[in-house]
């Protein structure tokens, strides 16, 4: 048996995000985002699903609140709806949806529950959009004048702020491979559009310190850890680019650089990021914590014109979830590792880790012993991390709750309580019991295999 033992101080939570888990999508003066238009165009997802109620958690907060507090969870981390506070992305300040969350707020304080705010997770006003999105940089400013908004309304109230949840999904996913609302696909898009991101991300580190907000400022990048099928040179080089594009969005945060070989590799796809004058300079602004999404990786090998990459995908009988993501615990700690040994000891949150299994209530129980044993795998690879010397402050799971999973609509299960999407019951499931035993001991047991 292995006993690992976690840090008196760490802090242990559950994730959301706006758009997926609160319907009321026309309540309360919001306007309409870029998924609204996604979701109201045909075949863009599984089966004409849209989130206009999700887990209705607009109107349900209080009750979402009373089960993480029963979970007893010290941190919820949850995204801000920018057309709730800027119905057209700028402008008048819509003060129902400053009043909403500012409700939510405090009642996590209330019930112990430390608010983790992210700023951005993919919710764009339409009204910017119809401007050119983020491949303008007026963008840029009007997402940093939502951010001081949302500092000027909440110091003191929230003091842990995400400006971005994982920048690859919005410039790739949206931009490159049309997966994403706003469906766009070209290479010089998404390059242009992830530049972007990271400057408005350092602009906003530095209206937070302008302003003398309390409290700590990051952001939330996604990483997957990829390793190459060979040793092969063609086949190592796959595996750098299938996981450089990720540290695209992270490298430049704390150099002030791109990667070189990555660059150059873009470049032969016709892309290269327009860099303006003071870009780079704005970009690696000093954080405070970086969030880290984790959520697997997988062997890779070279494989001219096949993915956007030039690389395909190895099948070596990995575990899957029932998204038909490589499941690679192993990755978790590397990557971690990788980030420490780049970066020094930045302070680091696991803000989203997580698996989909689509386990339905049975005698009123959800059994979903995959997730406990993804959870079970995953968490003692941060045991190996605090003891390797990665300075890691807490986990915060994905997801609290089965919600709206983007283009998969309703068809995948992230969360700790199953969500009944007709009734709007909620049930906790055994992994919700087996994580608020793990905290209530704040150790975790590894039976011997």
């Amino acid at each position: 048996m292995t006993i690992i033992q976690f840090p008196e101080n760490f802090v242990w939570g559950v994730s959301t995000s706006a758009y997926q888990i609160e319907g009321s999508l026309d309540k309360d003066g919001r306007g309409p985002s870029i998924w609204d238009v996604m979701a109201a165009t045909p075949g863009k997802i599984y089966q004409g699903d849209d989130a206009s109620i999700a887990c209705d958690s607009y109107n349900r907060y209080e009750e979402d609140i009373q089960l993480m507090k029963e979970l007893g969870v010290k941190a919820y981390r949850f995204s801000v709806s920018w057309p709730r506070i800027y119905p057209n992305g700028f402008g008048e300040v819509n003060r129902q949806g400053i009043e909403h969350y500012k409700r939510m707020v405090t009642k996590l304080l209330e019930n112990g529950i430390e608010p983790f705010c992210t700023l951005y997770h993919w919710e764009l006003p339409q009204a910017l959009q119809e401007k050119g999105g983020w491949e303008n940089r007026e963008t840029i400013d009007a997402f940093v004048m939502f951010a001081e908004t949302m500092f000027r309304e909440f110091d003191g109230l929230i003091k842990h702020w995400m400006t971005f949840n994982e920048p690859w999904c919005t410039a790739i996913n949206g931009h490159l491979l049309g997966r994403h609302a706003p469906c766009i696909m070209n290479w010089q898009s998404a390059i242009q559009v992830g530049h972007h991101l990271l400057v408005a991300h350092g602009k906003t580190v530095a209206k937070f310190r302008e302003l003398g907000t309390a409290g700590e400022i990051g952001y939330a990048p996604d990483i997957y850890w990829y390793e190459p099928f060979s040793r092969k040179q063609e086949d190592i080089d796959a595996a750098y680019r299938a996981f450089s594009i990720y540290t695209w969005f992270v490298t430049p945060v704390f150099t002030g650089k791109y990667p070189e070989e990555m660059a150059a590799w873009i470049k032969t796809k016709g892309a290269e990021p327009v860099i303006e004058p003071g870009d780079m300079e704005i970009i690696s602004q000093k954080i405070d914590f970086l969030g880290l999404n984790f959520y697997g990786g997988n062997i890779v090998r070279h494989k001219e014109g096949n993915n956007y990459l030039d690389l395909e995908h190895v099948d070596l009988g990995y575990d899957k979830s029932d998204k038909g993501w490589f499941i690679f615990p192993e990755g978790l700690y590397l990557t971690l590792s990788w980030l420490t040994e780049q970066f020094g000891p930045i302070p680091i949150y696991i803000t989203e880790n997580g698996a989909c299994y689509n386990d339905e209530v049975v005698d009123g129980k959800v059994n979903d012993v995959r997730r406990i044993k993804f959870l079970e795998s995953h968490i003692a690879e941060l045991g190996r991390a605090i003891e390797s010397g990665v300075n890691l402050k807490g986990y915060l799971t994905w997801s609290l709750m089965d919600n709206f999973e983007w283009a998969f609509g309703y068809s995948c299960r992230f969360g700790l309580i199953h969500v009944d999407y007709r009734t709007q019951v909620r049930t906790p499931k055994e992994s919700y019991y087996w994580y608020q035993k793990l905290i209530r001991k704040n150790w975790l047991e590894l039976e011997s295999r």
